[in-house]
């Protein structure tokens, strides 16, 4: 029998966030592994949901998404963001922000392209590329506060590069960008002509009285910013799949179709319930965000190093890195494996975030 599976299957491997999730339920442990709010469902979203389904908005939506949808988005961009988008032209709903990701590296990007991606990196992102046949440069960042060498950025350039990815509040690190560093990328892409790729889904997530910079709302970014986002992790509804492309109008007409062919539409009551719920709640929601997690920031490394597992402070986000390197193993999934099978809690390995042996 000669059948097989192909070359880009078999480059791409289930995320260890993923796999430390299922060794987590088969242990019965705590999963500190995979980003799962435990923060409630807003009543006005749950309940929003739950009305637009007996109303019967139960069938597909334009690939786009629902009109509503992308008005409160649009709106809400303006108010957060500092951004102008036309919801008729520039703001595509997807499922989620990896599907987000997805369509946006399908519909710019070509099988040899190289997109740049700072490390410690989300595996998604990684991975996404790789099914595409796209190469990941790795610009690393260096701790405590997760800056980058602009001459390292720069020698990542080659005449193959396309994009650079900016994750800002950053997975796994925490990080949240500043404006200076914002601007170094910035000039380079604008020297290079490259695309920047967005993932701001824990834009709320930000503490120590930080604010969210969107690369978009900066001098000259927006014509080649694609911003991608979700409301997975801001009401907690991460089963829901609801993110969102902003950009551009001219890119509009690629990704609706893009997403079409991969996912058809988000699902439609919980758009239209999201709709409605974007224009329900104040911004004490949104502050409250920040101020719960950053109490659980601080409950969490309090607790790492109580326990000699030196954590790096996050500034954002809702994870944290730590060295386990007092826990016995070879590798950082032994270590993960070891910390389970011992305390009953999940973590992810370092290698599910850099392409070297530091993970």
């Amino acid at each position: 029998m000669s059948l097989q599976r192909s070359r880009r299957s078999g480059q791409i491997r289930l995320s260890p966030i993923r796999s430390m999730t299922a060794e987590c339920e088969r242990l019965g442990g705590i999963n500190l592994a995979q980003g799962v709010c435990d923060t409630p469902v807003p009543e006005k979203v749950r309940h929003a949901a739950q009305s637009a389904i007996e109303e019967g908005a139960n069938v597909y939506s334009r690939s786009e998404g629902l009109v509503e949808l992308r008005r409160s988005l649009a709106d809400k961009m303006r108010r957060h963001n500092g951004l102008e988008y036309d919801p008729e032209t520039e703001i595509v709903v997807t499922n989620g922000a990896t599907g987000s990701f997805y369509v946006a590296a399908l519909a710019l990007l070509d099988p040899g392209d190289e997109v740049i991606l700072f490390e410690p990196y989300y595996g998604y992102h990684t991975n996404t590329l790789a099914s595409l046949d796209v190469e990941a440069r790795c610009v690393p960042l260096a701790p405590p506060d997760w800056s980058f060498d602009p001459d390292a950025l720069e020698r990542a350039v080659s005449p193959r590069t396309r994009a650079i990815v900016v994750n800002t509040p950053g997975n796994p690190t925490g990080k949240v960008f500043g404006r200076a560093e914002l601007e170094r990328i910035a000039e380079l892409c604008e020297r290079h002509d490259l695309f920047v790729l967005t993932d701001e889904v824990y834009e709320h997530f930000v503490f120590d009285g930080r604010r969210h910079l969107s690369p978009a709302s900066l001098p000259g970014l927006r014509e080649r910013t694609i911003t991608m986002s979700a409301l997975s992790k801001t009401f907690a509804i991460t089963g829901w799949r609801l993110g969102w492309i902003a950009a551009p109008a001219r890119w509009q007409e690629g990704f609706a179709a893009l997403n079409d062919l991969v996912y058809v539409c988000a699902p439609t009551p919980l758009q239209l319930g999201c709709a409605r719920a974007l224009e329900l709640l104040g911004e004490d929601y949104y502050e409250g965000i920040g101020r719960e997690y950053q109490a659980k920031r601080d409950q969490l490394c309090a607790a790492l190093e109580r326990a000699g597992l030196t954590p790096y402070r996050p500034e954002g986000s809702y994870f944290t890195l730590a060295d386990l390197s007092r826990v016995p193993g070879h590798t950082g999934m032994e270590r993960a494996m070891r910390l389970l099978e011992q305390t009953g809690v999940a973590s992810v390995p370092g290698e599910a975030f850099l392409s070297g042996d530091a993970g």
